[in-house]
C-alpha cells in the first residue's frame, strides 16, 4: 500500500507568524517525508489568503525534487481553468523530467470566487474551462503536441520542448468530482482522490465515480483505484489527539469558509455550473457551529486507533494509497513535527505492508523497466 503525506499549506496562525518562516517549514516537512519512510508528498493550489498559501504547487515540487531521490511529487491538486494550457504542460513537463519521473497529477476546477476575481478569470466559464484545457494539457504531456480550438481557448499548434519525459498514464487523479467534472475525469483516465474538503461537505459514496466511469467506458469496465485523503491527529492519548484533531480541523474550516465565501448566501446563485454551492453558503452567526461540527470529522486516536480507522477506509474505497494531512489548521510547528514521526513511527511500516489491488507504485516500477 502506497502512503503518502499531504499539505494544505494551512497558516491559520495570525499575522504574527512569519509567511517567509511559515512556508519554509511547510516546504521542510514535505523534504523530511522521504527521510521518514512516506511514499509521497502532495501539495494543494490556492492564492491569496492564509487559508493555503500554495499558490503553485508545480513551482514547490521542483524545488523538492531537487532535494529528495525517492518521495513521488503529487499535486493536489492543479485548479485547470486558472491556467494557461501551454505553460501548464511545460511545467508539468519540467517537473517530471527534473524529479526522474516522480510525478503524480491532480487536477480540480477551483470555487471560490475571490480567487477567480484575483487571478481575472470568469468563474461563469469555469466549467467550461475546465474541460478545455485538460482537453488539451492531457494528450499534450503524452505527444509532446499541443493544439485546441474551442469557444473559451484559440490554441495554435506548437510543439513543447522540452518533450515529455515518460506516460503518465496511471498517475493521473481528479479531486473535482461533481457535474461534468466527473465525466471529464473518466474521459482522461483519471482516478479519484477521496478529499474530506470542507468545500465538499460529506464525502461522496465510493461506487459515485464508478456509474460515471462506467456511462463513459461502458458496463462492467473499472476506472483505476482512488488515492485516499483526510485529516489525521495522532497521539498516544487518544482524548488528547480527540481534542487538538478537532480544534485544528475546524480552524482550517473556520478559514475555507472565508476563503470560499461560503458565508455569504447569495454569492453562487448566479454563477454558471455552480448553482448548487448556493446551498452550502450560511449566515455568518452560523460559521463556527459548523465549523466545529466539521473539526469533528478529523480522524484521531492512538496509533493503533489510527490503523483500525484507515483498515475501516481501506475495505470502503479499495484505495491503491493513503495520502494523509498530519498537520493543519495553524498547528505549530513542533507539533507538526510530533505527528509526523509518531505515525511513521508506529503507523506507517503496517500500513505500507497492506495489499492493494492496483498501486500506482506499479506504474512507476513499468515505467522504469
Amino acid at each position: 500500500m502506497h502512503v503518502g503525506l499531504a499539505t494544505g499549506f494551512a497558516h491559520q496562525r495570525g499575522d504574527s507568524y512569519s509567511d517567509t518562516q511559515f512556508i519554509r517549514e511547510e516546504v521542510e516537512n514535505l523534504v523530511l517525508a522521504e527521510e521518514l519512510g512516506f511514499d509521497s508528498v502532495w501539495i494543494t493550489e490556492h492564492h491569496f489568503t492564509d487559508y493555503s498559501m500554495s499558490n503553485d504547487p508545480l513551482q514547490l515540487l521542483t524545488y523538492i525534487a531537487g532535494r529528495t531521490k525517492r518521495v513521488k511529487l503529487g499535486t493536489q491538486v492543479i485548479i485547470a481553468p486558472w491556467r494557461d494550457p501551454v505553460r501548464l504542460a511545460e511545467a508539468i513537463i519540467n517537473l517530471d523530467i527534473i524529479s526522474g519521473g516522480r510525478a503524480i497529477l491532480g487536477f480540480g476546477g477551483g470555487l471560490s470566487p475571490d480567487e477567480f476575481h484575483g487571478l481575472r478569470v470568469d468563474q461563469n466559464k469555469s466549467r467550461a474551462l475546465y474541460n478545455d484545457v485538460l482537453d488539451m494539457v492531457i494528450p499534450a504531456i503524452e505527444t509532446g503536441i499541443l493544439e485546441g480550438e474551442t469557444e473559451t481557448i484559440s490554441q495554435p499548434r506548437v510543439e513543447l520542448r522540452p518533450r515529455p519525459f515518460k506516460s503518465f498514464e496511471g498517475r493521473k487523479f481528479c479531486g473535482s468530482l461533481s457535474g461534468t467534472s466527473m465525466f471529464a475525469a473518466a474521459r482522461h483516465g483519471f482516478g479519484n482522490m477521496v478529499l474530506m474538503l470542507p468545500q465538499r461537505g460529506k464525502e461522496a459514496a465510493p461506487d459515485k465515480y464508478i456509474e460515471v466511469w462506467q456511462e463513459v467506458h461502458g458496463p462492467g469496465s473499472r476506472p483505476p483505484a482512488p488515492m485516499v485523503s483526510g485529516n489525521f491527529y495522532i497521539d498516544e492519548s487518544a482524548e488528547f489527539a480527540e481534542v487538538q484533531g478537532h480544534k485544528y480541523l475546524a480552524n482550517t474550516m473556520r478559514a475555507a469558509v472565508k476563503n470560499y465565501s461560503l458565508d455569504k448566501p447569495g454569492t453562487f446563485a448566479n454563477i454558471k455550473g455552480y448553482e448548487n454551492y448556493e446551498n452550502m453558503t450560511m449566515p455568518p452567526e452560523a460559521v463556527e457551529e459548523y465549523s466545529q461540527n466539521f473539526g469533528q470529522g478529523a480522524v484521531t486516536g492512538t496509533p493503533q486507533m489510527m490503523i483500525e480507522r484507515m483498515w475501516e477506509l481501506k475495505e470502503a474505497y479499495k484505495p491503491q494509497g493513503f495520502f494523509p494531512h498530519l498537520y493543519f489548521g495553524g498547528m505549530p510547528q513542533e507539533e507538526a513535527l510530533k505527528n509526523m514521526h509518531l505515525f511513521a513511527e508506529k503507523v506507517l511500516p503496517e500500513v505500507k505492508s497492506w495489499e492493494a489491488e492496483v498501486s500506482i507504485d506499479d506504474r512507476f516500477l513499468e515505467a522504469a523497466e
